[in-house]
């Protein structure tokens, strides 16, 4: 299949090591310090650019969380030509440490994935000067992001905007019962800045 150069360009702006060491000093209160590691997997390459991503909290880069599979494809309308499916490792802890140690994703396989359907965003794009974009990825209307991790169902409202040099993350966790954020973008996103390109 042949990508779009917008395809293409979503892939690398994602592809990277970025952390919101800015953010964090500015509003310690509000931010923690994170490291984001988003790599290129060798999964669903036949219509799709994928993605592992992890993230930890700087003073403990030994510890890495929330492990997901990021699957960036063409979309099957006009209006949203780009889409990202989210998956769930079956086994996050064998993948723990991977976005420092690309090694652990050589063997990863789509059987060791669990589909997330609802978790799934639309992207649109700006473009700016040149072959630059600013794209944007919202969740399609009237979806929740919902799936099952150590037993409770967790909900997600995923989201984020991405340039060659920033990514900007909305994902926030979601009380079931309230309807309102407990954790994550609950004052506006976590703004990464790329420290290096993978």
């Amino acid at each position: 299949m042949i990508f779009s150069p917008q395809l293409i360009a979503l892939g690398e702006y994602l592809a990277g090591e970025f952390d919101n060491r800015e953010q964090a000093i500015a509003e310690p209160v509000w931010y923690v310090h994170l490291c984001l590691w988003q790599r290129r997997v060798n999964l669903f390459t036949e219509d799709s650019i994928t993605l592992f991503a992890e993230q930890a909290n700087v003073i403990k880069l030994d510890q890495p969380y929330r492990q997901r599979i990021i699957r960036l494809r063409h979309g099957s309308d006009s209006y949203a030509p780009l889409e990202v499916q989210y998956y769930m490792p079956k086994n996050p802890d064998a993948l723990r440490g991977a976005g420092q140690n690309s090694a652990l994703l050589n063997t990863l396989s789509p059987s060791e994935l669990d589909l997330l359907p609802g978790c799934i965003l639309i992207v649109t794009q700006q473009t700016l000067v040149g072959d630059r974009y600013k794209f944007t990825a919202t969740p399609p209307p009237e979806t929740a992001c919902t799936f099952n991790y150590l037993g409770n169902t967790v909900q997600v409202s995923l989201g984020f905007e991405a340039t060659a040099t920033e990514f900007h993350s909305y994902d926030k966790g979601i009380d079931q019962a309230t309807g309102q954020a407990t954790w994550g973008a609950i004052l506006g996103p976590y703004r990464y800045t790329k420290r290096n390109q993978y």
